[in-house]
């Protein structure tokens, strides 16, 4: 069996990036630069490229891809979950911080 693979890139990201699309209840093998692995299972239907929480992220808590502040959650996040516009208020390029 072939997992789908998800990249994180910098200790900081609480989130990582699908190399696959996936569906729900997908599993997908999540990698760091350190070589560690970790399975988790998506909760929805993610798009390549797009990113999934690979851990519990609270409403207000900033979530961090590559190592850069992206933006906060609005919602509760699990992991697993979708993470995009739905769940998260992006705080880059909005000219009024």
């Amino acid at each position: 069996m072939t997992l789908n693979l998800a990249l994180k890139v910098n200790d900081k990201d609480n989130v990582a990036t699908i190399f696959a699309e996936v569906k729900i209840d997908t599993k997908v093998e999540v990698r760091d630069k350190k070589g560690n692995r970790e399975i988790i299972t998506v909760t929805a239907d993610i798009p390549y490229g797009h990113k999934v929480a690979i851990g519990d992220i609270n409403i207000g808590e900033q979530i961090y891809k590559y190592g850069e502040e992206i933006g906060v959650a609005t919602d509760k996040i699990r992991k697993g979950d979708y993470v995009h516009v739905h769940n998260l208020d992006s705080m880059r390029g909005r000219g009024d911080l």
